[in-house]
């Protein structure tokens, strides 16, 4: 997206963090924003924003830490800026399978692989992550094997993860939501 900030991108008139904080207020207490920068933007959206605490850019488990480093919360959900159609369903079926399976993270399932930034997870993983972190692992993939993960299945919902990385998809979903109107 030619390094623009996709949480500001307009999809139909709205920022794409827009439809996320919509779709996600109802489903949770608190919600922090984590960004690197035009924190005054998201400030203006009435949550905390926190940076990622790790030096250099760790990927999204320096958000995820970052996050956790903020919540006062025993849980954290997760989700990305960029993903418009999050379903009303997503932390309770996150979390009832996290329960189901007497697990540490849940995370969801979709379109034939996992979709790890869709994650809720133990508030006490902190120190977990940030051992991982520290010492240079990136792979959110490769630090869910340190813990006991249950997986939601949303193949009944693959909207969920649709995502955007360039103009051709911002395009696409722009057409797609006019179809749906």
């Amino acid at each position: 997206m030619g390094g623009q900030d996709k949480g500001l991108i307009q999809l139909a008139q709205k920022p794409m963090i827009e439809y996320v904080l919509d779709a996600i207020k109802p489903q949770v207490d608190d919600i922090i924003v984590n960004a690197n920068r035009n924190h005054m933007v998201y400030k203006e959206y009435g949550f905390p924003v926190v940076a990622d605490q790790i030096e250099g850019y760790c990927g999204p488990l320096a958000g995820m830490a970052s996050c956790l480093q903020a919540a006062k919360t025993p849980f954290v959900v997760t989700v990305p800026c960029d993903s418009p159609f999050i379903p009303d369903n997503l932390v309770h079926k996150l979390y009832s399978m996290l329960q189901d399976e007497d697990a540490e993270i849940c995370t969801a399932h979709a379109n034939g692989r996992l979709q790890p930034v869709f994650t809720l997870m133990k508030s006490k993983l902190l120190p977990s992550m940030l051992d991982f972190l520290n010492n240079g692992e990136r792979k959110i993939d490769k630090w869910f094997e340190k813990h006991h993960l249950a997986i939601a299945d949303f193949s009944e919902q693959p909207d969920t993860f649709i995502n955007i990385n360039s103009i051709e998809e911002l395009t696409a979903l722009e057409l797609k939501l006019e179809n749906n109107e």
